[in-house]
């Protein structure tokens, strides 16, 4: 799939190159959106590379922050924008797009037809999680756990990779664990402290936030290889759970029209492949969690508190 995605880059790419006004992008600021709240791990991934592209374009890129219906909200709304260079999405692709139709019976978009591929950027590993307190200390603890409860507990995610990761987990596992949606995080964190939850599937950049917090523990991550900025944690597979693999992978999408020579976006391509750096999980994701950190630890007392 990556490697379609790309090949579709490249045809985008091709065709931007024929834009008249190429030199003049981008002519104001640029409007990156975030399926997800402000203050996840997916936000602050896309603020990473918003950032990164705003230095090297010379023009503000303005995050905005549009959650609801495992990112459906976010997607529709770059699919209906203008198609002008100036409105992308940056997104965990794997999840937010290809997953959709199997998720949903009905899209008021079509995943295929509706968006253009720029380019894609990295992946990110998701993780199964505990609260930092119980003595759970391994997946199989877990397992155990889960088991010995009456209705073998409840798991709170808040993105469709989260969900996949927790439902295969589940079905691997012989478990019947109910899945309770959350919109944001901090939410889902705090009923996990409260003991409502009894694990959580989340990326990595929030979780490991929160580890550092002293609020989780991180049993296993959801890739098939261990994770550069976390190699004590073991893997799915190393867990037991032999080819269990749940690799998100990003991207940035724009709405398909884009890819018409009226429109010169190769400059957009230019400057994203630039802020490619994500791709080396353990040099970037603990600076991602160590913003979290500060952001999580306030998210986490308004949310207790409300």
């Amino acid at each position: 799939m990556i490697k379609t995605f790309a090949a579709l880059a490249a045809l985008a790419l091709s065709a931007w190159l024929q834009g008249a006004a190429a030199q003049d992008y981008p002519a104001r600021e640029i409007r990156a959106v975030c399926n997800y709240a402000a203050g996840s791990g997916a936000d602050l991934i896309v603020r990473f590379y918003s950032d990164q592209l705003s230095r090297l374009a010379g023009k503000p890129v303005i995050v905005e922050n549009k959650p609801g219906a495992q990112g459906m909200v976010a997607n529709e709304f770059v699919a209906r924008s203008r198609p002008d260079g100036l409105t992308i999405l940056i997104t965990p692709v794997s999840s937010t797009v290809n997953l959709a139709p199997s998720l949903f019976r009905q899209l008021s978009y079509d995943p295929q037809k509706d968006f253009a591929a720029v380019t894609t950027l990295a992946t990110v590993s998701f993780t199964i999680a505990v609260d930092a307190k119980r003595p759970i200390h391994n997946i199989q603890e877990l397992v155990a756990h889960l088991k010995a409860q009456p209705k073998q507990g409840f798991y709170g995610a808040t993105s469709n990779a989260g969900v996949i990761s927790g439902e295969l987990f589940k079905s691997m596992a012989g478990l019947d664990t109910t899945y309770v949606p959350y919109k944001v995080n901090p939410n889902a964190l705090a009923d996990l402290l409260a003991g409502q939850l009894d694990f959580i599937a989340f990326d990595s950049t929030w979780t490991l936030a929160q580890q550092k917090n002293g609020f989780v523990r991180i049993l296993a991550v959801t890739t098939a290889r261990r994770s550069g900025a976390m190699p004590e944690v073991p893997t799915m597979q190393e867990a037991g759970f032999k080819d269990y693999d749940m690799t998100p992978w990003w991207g940035v999408l724009a709405p398909v029209a884009l890819v018409a020579p009226i429109v010169a976006a190769y400059p957009l391509v230019t400057l994203l492949v630039s802020a490619i750096v994500l791709h080396d999980e353990a040099v970037t994701l603990p600076r991602l969690a160590g913003a979290a950190v500060t952001v999580g630890a306030i998210v986490y007392l308004v949310a207790s508190r409300t």
